[in-house]
């Protein structure tokens, strides 16, 4: 059996009957490197709240580039978390939405964030501590 997973051909599915990230060959190391992606956890958690027009999603993702913007969102629509809804208006516009799925997925990057503001400053005093030994070494 041949496979397209994120345009990479996926030949033996036998190799990975367990989808288990660990074994190299298997399609869930492919998504969980995919997902792993600081631009897709900001795409998750920015349409948890609405569904917002590419440019919207844009401004409120600082530092995304339109192409990377762009990349993620087809990556997304084809992973089957997100859904690209074409509007009735002059000039066409886009809108993005998190299905099911992309919804449960979204909690997930929700919890990462609040994980990371929480407790940044614990992982920046241990930076400091680990240089400082590491200067004095």
């Amino acid at each position: 059996m041949i496979k397209c997973i994120n345009h990479v051909m996926v030949t033996n599915m036998n190799n990975c009957p367990d989808f288990n990230v660990y074994h190299p060959n298997c399609p869930s190391r492919l998504f969980f490197e995919n997902m792993a992606d600081k631009w897709v956890l900001f795409i998750l958690d920015t349409l948890k709240i609405e569904p917002l027009h590419f440019n919207l999603l844009r401004k409120n993702i600082i530092g995304i580039s339109p192409k990377v913007l762009s990349q993620k969102l087809k990556m997304l629509e084809r992973d089957g978390f997100i859904q690209r809804h074409l509007l009735d208006t002059r000039p066409i516009k886009v809108e993005y939405s998190l299905t099911i799925l992309g919804k449960e997925l979204a909690q997930t990057a929700y919890q990462f964030k609040i994980w990371a503001e929480s407790n940044m400053q614990y992982v920046l005093e241990a930076q400091q501590k680990y240089d400082a030994s590491v200067k004095t070494s």
